[in-house]
């Protein structure tokens, strides 16, 4: 997407959501993990992925990095719905996008940099279920038109309710459940959270309870819901205004739709439920919808807010240096001294300084103009 298309609250708010979970997170789990007190719970609550049914403040992390991404395809891909046809470098670029987006996904993840096969996870990270999302979402709006995109996106979300139905019995155990059955038998010994014995055996880890590859469906919903954001923000015959109210309405209609789907399909994150992906989606929408009221059309908070754009320009850069490397030892070096005054906290010094770094090498790569493209 060119610099001069963008909506700054497009970037800003990807960036809020990269920086709750590279910077202000580290800091906040390790202040509660210091301060065990009752009275700190409220907090602890909304900062930890709920055990299975339910949705807290954490959950919404993974599906606005989805939505976000959504939402940039009606910016960067406007032309061929302006009448330019997509060639092979169209196709080539989804396919090199797809390609890095899971290269980089087994690195944070995948367990690559392990350089033991046993332990790889082919499918396990955020940045894959981008990576399918993605890549169909944007096959759909250039090649399906508006009403097509409905179209298949709709056949995407009731495909997985289907699934469920005809072979899940609406079985929603953690291990039993048919969206786990079936990355059990397709991932086998290389699903994520696979606990290998010292023998060379394995077994599944019945903690994991994430699952994949018939999540991806709903993958491809939650980050369509986010390129219908960005069309209706980039429809220039309403106002700017009256986009964003109908992009906020929309929100709280997918709000209710998902809190009364989930009276029949609980709302589970893990396995990235038909009523979870339309209350994350409504989320996002409202997050987005006031961001952008903010920011573009009332023109506040742009200087007060911008910083965030360090994160949100750079967000794949930003989530694999924060995933990827530990500024501990740098941390450490230099403030060691303070172990003996700071006592028990002396751990959240050193988290404050390691977020502190990957704060400012996003400033860095931001000043100087240098974004990962992928």
């Amino acid at each position: 997407m060119e610099i001069k298309k963008r909506l700054a609250s497009l970037d800003i708010l990807r960036g809020m959501d990269l920086f709750l979970l590279l910077v202000a997170g580290p800091i906040i789990h390790k202040f509660l993990e210091i301060n065990t007190s009752p009275i700190w719970d409220g907090a602890r609550r909304q900062v930890t992925h709920v055990s299975w049914e339910g949705f807290v403040l954490w959950d919404i992390i993974m599906p606005l990095f989805m939505f976000m991404s959504g939402a940039t395809i009606p910016f960067s891909m406007a032309k061929y719905r302006e009448g330019e046809r997509p060639g092979k470098a169209f196709h080539l670029k989804l396919l090199k996008r797809f390609a890095l987006l899971f290269f980089l996904g087994w690195i944070v993840q995948g367990n690559l940099l392990n350089l033991d096969f046993k332990q790889f996870h082919p499918f396990a990270n955020t940045l894959q279920a981008i990576a399918v999302g993605y890549v169909f979402s944007a096959l759909a709006f250039v090649y399906f038109g508006k009403k097509g995109s409905w179209i298949f996106g709709t056949a995407c979300f009731g495909l997985y309710i289907l699934v469920f139905v005809l072979f899940g019995h609406m079985n929603l155990d953690p291990q039993g459940n048919i969206a786990m059955v079936i990355d059990k038998a397709v991932l086998g010994s290389h699903r994520d959270g696979v606990i290998w014995n010292p023998d060379g055996t394995w077994a599944w880890n019945e903690g994991y309870q994430y699952t994949w590859i018939l999540s991806s469906l709903n993958f491809v919903v939650t980050v369509m819901l986010g390129s219908y954001a960005g069309s209706l923000l980039k429809d220039e015959t309403r106002p700017k205004k009256l986009r964003g109210f109908i992009l906020a309405a929309t929100g709280v209609s997918l709000v209710i739709f998902g809190i009364a789907l989930d009276s029949w399909f609980p709302c589970i994150k893990k396995i990235w439920s038909s009523s979870m992906t339309l209350y994350s989606a409504g989320l996002c929408s409202l997050a987005l919808a006031l961001v952008y009221l903010i920011v573009d059309v009332w023109g506040k908070g742009n200087k007060s807010l911008g910083w965030f754009k360090f994160f949100g320009m750079n967000s794949i850069a930003a989530y694999c240096i924060g995933e990827v490397i530990n500024f501990s030892s740098v941390s450490r070096s230099l403030l060691h001294g303070f172990d003996h005054i700071l006592g028990e906290y002396y751990p959240l010094l050193i988290t404050f300084c390691n977020v502190t770094i990957l704060f400012l090498i996003m400033r860095f790569m931001y000043k100087k103009g240098i974004f990962l493209k992928v």
